[in-house]
């Protein structure tokens, strides 16, 4: 009976950090990056895949310093988390195109996602 007990013990203590690393796992972000189409531009966009979050990032020449900067845009209105779903990015063809799609999956619906000057990550409202 000790020896079954001790078994069990040792299993639990085994399978605790797996279980955790699972946990873990599906509570990190589910994040997506897309470079905008846009060829003169070093733009990425970033895209939380459950909730539809938008944010961008881009390199920046700062003044008088040999390597620039990392320039980040927080999501603004529309690109804001909202209702939990399957989220994707798409980049139109368009090699002038600064913004990209954000796709609901499950719905089919589609906004367009741009930096709105220079401040923040918008987002027109979803449509079909």
């Amino acid at each position: 009976m000790r020896a079954a007990i001790r078994l069990l013990s040792l299993g639990a203590a085994l399978a605790a950090p797996a279980f955790s690393a699972s946990v873990g796992a599906a509570l990190a972000g589910n994040y997506e990056f897309l470079a905008a189409p846009q060829t003169d531009l070093n733009r990425v966009f970033r895209l939380d895949r459950a909730s539809g979050e938008v944010g961008a990032c881009q390199y920046g020449l700062k003044d008088g310093a040999a390597v620039g900067v990392t320039l980040c845009y927080p999501p603004g209105e529309g690109a804001k988390a909202g209702q939990f779903s399957e989220y994707a990015l798409i980049a139109s063809r368009h090699t002038g195109e600064g913004g990209v799609f954000r796709v609901d999956l499950r719905s089919g619906q589609m906004s367009i996602c741009f930096v709105l000057n220079e401040s923040s990550v918008v987002c027109t409202p979803p449509a079909k």
